[in-house]
C-alpha cells in the first residue's frame, strides 16, 4: 500500500487574499497529495493542526506577514513538530533570506506550480514521478 503524503496549508495573515493558496492547494491535490486547507489561522491553530493532522509538510501562505510566519515556525519547533516547511505569497527578498535562514523553502510571487509541486515532493521524500513512494 502506498503512503499518502499530507500537507497542511495555512494563511498567516487575515488579508483575505486566497487566490494563490487556493491554486497551490489544487495543484498539490492534482499531484496526489492530501491537502488540509486551514485558511486564515493563528499561530496556535497552525501548531495544533500540524500535531493533530500528523502532516508530512507545512505550507504557509505568508502574504507579507513575515513576523507571524516566523512566530509560527518557532512555535512549531518548540512543540516538537520537526516537519519541513515551505512558504509562499508576498515574500520580499529580505524576508526570503530570513525564512531560508530558518530552513524554510520559499516560493515568492512568480513561482511556477510545477516547481512548487516538485518542492513538495522533495521535502516530503515522495518519488518525483508523481507515484507515491
Amino acid at each position: 500500500m502506498s503512503k499518502t503524503y499530507r500537507i497542511l496549508l495555512a494563511k498567516t495573515g487575515l488579508d483575505g487574499h486566497w487566490r494563490g493558496v487556493a491554486v497551490v492547494s489544487g495543484a498539490l491535490r492534482d499531484a496526489g497529495f492530501e491537502v488540509i486547507m486551514m485558511g486564515m489561522s493563528t499561530v496556535d491553530e497552525i501548531v495544533q493542526a500540524a500535531v493533530d493532522e500528523d502532516v508530512d509538510l507545512i505550507g504557509l501562505s505568508i502574504g507579507g506577514h513575515v513576523e507571524i510566519a516566523e512566530r509560527a515556525i518557532k512555535a512549531l519547533r518548540e512543540e516538537g513538530v520537526d516537519k519541513p516547511i515551505f512558504a509562499g505569497g508576498v515574500v520580499p527578498p529580505w524576508a526570503k533570506r530570513r525564512l531560508e535562514a530558518l530552513g524554510v523553502d520559499v516560493h515568492p510571487p512568480g513561482s511556477q506550480l510545477p516547481d512548487i509541486v516538485a518542492a513538495a515532493e522533495r521535502l516530503t521524500g515522495r518519488v518525483a514521478t508523481g507515484a507515491d513512494a
